[in-house]
């Protein structure tokens, strides 16, 4: 069996890049271009995000590039691998923040928490003046936890501050001392969510390096504090201890997992919708979803890929 010919880098980075963002796009995308690396990459005044792929050293290099920008020299980085092109084209992107939290003025390269390895969460988690906080969407937390943890109820990220605020007074009385421990699936999430703690007079925060995706792939699943599978953002839809594939689906119609049990719902028409989302589209776009689905068949029958199917293309956003 050949190698996979494809080489994947999840990166982001935190990094006073400032008003010099905009500068660094240029020779970002031309570089990518000239080395035929493909994927996105989010610049903002805060730092860089995205995931890239590409093939021999071509990777590399760009990773070496992205390094020499300031702030970069080490990168909160997951590499993977796969046998086809897992993205159509590159896009460098200005954005105003590589995360969108939505609070003008903080600082998540200076003010953020403090990292807590894998290996040292579980006796972090299991003491019980922690408070542990998931910092993700309502939807990924329902495919899976850590034992004990905060459900924000969360639909974006941008709701996390409101939410905060508003459950202060149970979560960290004040008088009372308290440690907030705070997760997400790669970690890009809960560090700037600690820095935003932080920013409203929290200081004993931390957040998991890595986030889950670490946490499952180094800490042996009899050890683990994790409960059910977690959420990704690419076509594996979710994974297990070892980053073994999971067994949810992605719904085409909304773009949220669905379990093998959902699947089973009456309102479940595969490509089309799911339960949580029947009464959310209209006919009209309904039937579109139902043609791309009999295009996605067409082709598997033929033996071909489809657009309907590919990680490029069907990744749901990190909102």
């Amino acid at each position: 069996m050949s190698e996979p010919s494809w080489q994947v880098a999840a990166l982001y980075r935190f990094a006073p890049f400032g008003a010099q963002a905009a500068a660094f796009r240029g020779p970002l995308q031309a570089l990518c271009d000239a080395r035929g690396v493909i994927g996105t990459l989010l610049l903002a005044p805060e730092g860089i995000n995205g995931t890239i792929a590409g093939q021999g050293d071509a990777l590399a290099d760009v990773l070496d590039h992205i390094r020499g920008l300031p702030g970069c020299e080490t990168l909160s980085l997951k590499r993977s691998s796969a046998d086809a092109p897992p993205f159509y084209r590159m896009k460098v992107r200005l954005k105003r923040e590589i995360v969108t939290l939505g609070q003008p003025g903080l600082d998540p390269v200076g003010g953020a928490g403090r990292y807590v390895a894998p290996a040292d969460w579980n006796a972090l988690i299991a003491d019980p003046d922690t408070v542990v906080i998931d910092t993700r969407n309502a939807y990924e937390v329902a495919v899976g936890a850590f034992a004990g943890a905060v459900d924000p109820g969360t639909r974006t990220f941008r709701d996390f501050p409101d939410w905060f605020r508003a459950e202060r007074a149970r979560l960290a009385p004040e008088g009372r001392p308290v440690k907030v421990a705070m997760y997400c699936t790669g970690g890009i999430r809960c560090e700037k969510a600690t820095a935003f703690l932080r920013a409203e007079g929290v200081e004993d925060v931390y957040h998991l390096e890595g986030g889950i995706l670490r946490y499952l792939e180094e800490v042996p699943a009899g050890e683990s504090l994790w409960r059910g599978e977690c959420f990704v953002f690419d076509e594996r839809v979710a994974v297990g201890h070892g980053l073994a594939p999971g067994t949810h689906s992605l719904c085409r119609g909304c773009r949220r997992p669905v379990s093998p049990e959902a699947r089973t719902h009456p309102a479940y028409v595969e490509g089309v919708r799911c339960a949580a989302c029947v009464d959310e589209r209209d006919d009209r776009r309904r039937a579109g979803y139902a043609e791309r689905q009999r295009q996605v068949a067409l082709a598997t029958s033929r033996g071909q890929g489809h657009v309907g199917v590919s990680p490029g293309a069907q990744a749901p956003r990190r909102p």
